[in-house]
């Protein structure tokens, strides 16, 4: 990184260059280094350890599509637990659902949820001064090893599986996240751009396989996640949950009256249609 160029380093052999208008804030903390600065296409943009995580221009796309399409699978979703998130932007479409009572979100980081209030309000909108919203700073692993309490909706809205987002990533974690998924409960969460990241989908999808009775993954496409179509992964004991129909889901998309700029009913159902290498990957 230069002071006005921004190149992310996730992978070695093939990267993205931003150009950097002006840094708005940049420091290190005791897990990792935080950068928010301005880019004329993209807006404000954020970056942990060197990888982009969140624009302003696109947020959308993935926020809403891990948001509404379990919220909207399960219809009358109540308690809701996000693991990571800590820019604001899931929480955001979360409690855009009436029938949320609470939601618990756990951030290992404080100085991310304080960076995104100042530097990136858009991303929140005021959802973190919202009274069903309760923020635990934790490791996400260790609050599920030890957690009691059962969520109808999980959604992990993590960092790639390297520094401290490594463990989101494991058996062990998704079995505790299990534990805690009420009856009739669903688990989302990241996992990558499979033409890049094709191993992380396929770990994911074998942990999955021995923990739950129905498991797969749903794709969109964020112009920031270079490499094409976005996974994320989605595991549930209630096989029902997936097979909802399109007029089911537009019933309850109508009766919410969310606004959304990206979801829509036949856009949830879509996304579940898999690429051939991706199926083949994960044994489909």
């Amino acid at each position: 990184m230069t002071r006005n160029a921004f190149t992310e380093t996730l992978y070695d052999a093939y990267g993205q260059r931003f150009a950097i208008d002006e840094v708005y804030f940049e420091h290190r903390t005791d897990h990792q280094h935080l950068m928010i600065f301005h880019n004329a296409k993209f807006g404000r943009v954020m970056a942990l350890d060197g990888v982009i995580q969140t624009t302003e221009r696109d947020e959308f796309y993935y926020h809403e599509m891990m948001a509404h399409v379990p919220l909207f699978a399960h219809g009358d979703a109540k308690r809701v637990l996000i693991i990571g998130g800590g820019d604001g932007g899931l929480l955001r479409e979360v409690l855009k659902h009436r029938s949320v009572e609470h939601v618990t979100q756990v951030e290992i980081d404080a100085s991310v949820v304080e960076m995104a209030k100042t530097w990136l309000p858009g991303h929140s909108k005021g959802a973190f001064d919202d009274p069903r919203f309760h923020l635990v700073i934790d490791d996400g692993a260790a609050f599920v090893a030890n957690c009691q309490a059962q969520f109808d909706v999980i959604m992990i809205d993590s960092t790639d599986p390297i520094g401290p987002g490594e463990v989101l990533f494991t058996e062990q974690f998704y079995g505790h996240c299990d534990r805690c998924l009420a009856d009739g409960g669903v688990m989302v969460n990241q996992n990558g751009v499979p033409f890049m990241q094709l191993d992380e989908v396929r770990k994911t999808s074998q942990a999955f396989r021995s923990l739950f009775a129905d498991w797969h993954f749903y794709g969109v496409a964020v112009p920031t996640y270079i490499g094409g179509l976005m996974t994320l992964g989605w595991a549930s004991q209630t096989p029902a949950l997936r097979q909802q129909s399109i007029e089911v889901l537009t019933r309850r998309f109508e009766d919410a009256a969310i606004e959304t700029r990206y979801y829509t009913p036949a856009v949830h159902g879509g996304a579940f249609a898999l690429p051939r290498f991706v199926e083949e990957a994960i044994g489909l």
